[in-house]
């Protein structure tokens, strides 16, 4: 699985951009949101990436940010709700307000969105709202919730159980100052 781009922005639409790395053209398809994040064209690009493949089609779908790409794995876990809206919701709204309208199940909000019916707004918020409420990533933007992300993916991929991890990093982020680094929270969970 492809996990992120780093090369030359070659292309940039609203909807999809091309990545140049090494002398391969990656095209992607993005949010508006990521679009209005990219550079100029030619100049040095990362994106974040999901591969989806079908039977008929291997797409790339490319993102700003981590958080963008964990709130659209989200979206495309909910029945009804595929790769094409799930792009919608990124380009009508941002992650904070995403899971903001999710996690108070403002079914109202979520119906504004182009392509959502009441339903699917309905399923959206059944099937998130708790997940999105244990997850920091598109809450805020601030560091220390990126911080907490990143420490807990990487002490879950370490063996720690999430609970644990959770529990742990939570308590030292509680008490620590506000440059912490994210090498010092993962280290101090070790102990």
């Amino acid at each position: 699985m492809i996990a992120h781009l780093n090369g030359i922005l070659s292309e940039k639409e609203p909807a999809q951009a091309v990545i140049d790395v090494q002398g391969v053209g990656y095209l992607l398809k993005i949010s508006l949101q990521t679009s209005a994040a990219l550079p100029a064209v030619g100049e040095k690009c990362k994106l974040f990436c999901l591969q989806i493949i079908r039977e008929d089609a291997h797409t790339l779908y490319g993102f700003a940010t981590r958080e963008e790409r964990v709130l659209f794995e989200h979206l495309i876990s909910v029945s009804g709700i595929g790769p094409a809206i799930a792009l919608v919701f990124l380009s009508s709204m941002t992650g904070p307000e995403i899971v903001q309208a999710i996690v108070s199940e403002d079914v109202k909000t979520i119906q504004g969105i182009k392509g959502i019916g009441l339903k699917t707004a309905q399923r959206a918020v059944i099937e998130l709202k708790d997940k999105l409420k244990k997850e920091p990533m598109a809450t805020t933007g601030t560091l220390p919730a990126r911080i907490r992300m990143e420490a807990l993916a990487a002490l879950v991929t370490l063996g720690i159980p999430k609970a644990t991890a959770e529990k742990s990093v939570d308590n030292i982020l509680k008490r620590a100052p506000a440059d912490i680094t994210l090498e010092e929270v993962i280290k101090l969970s070790l102990r």
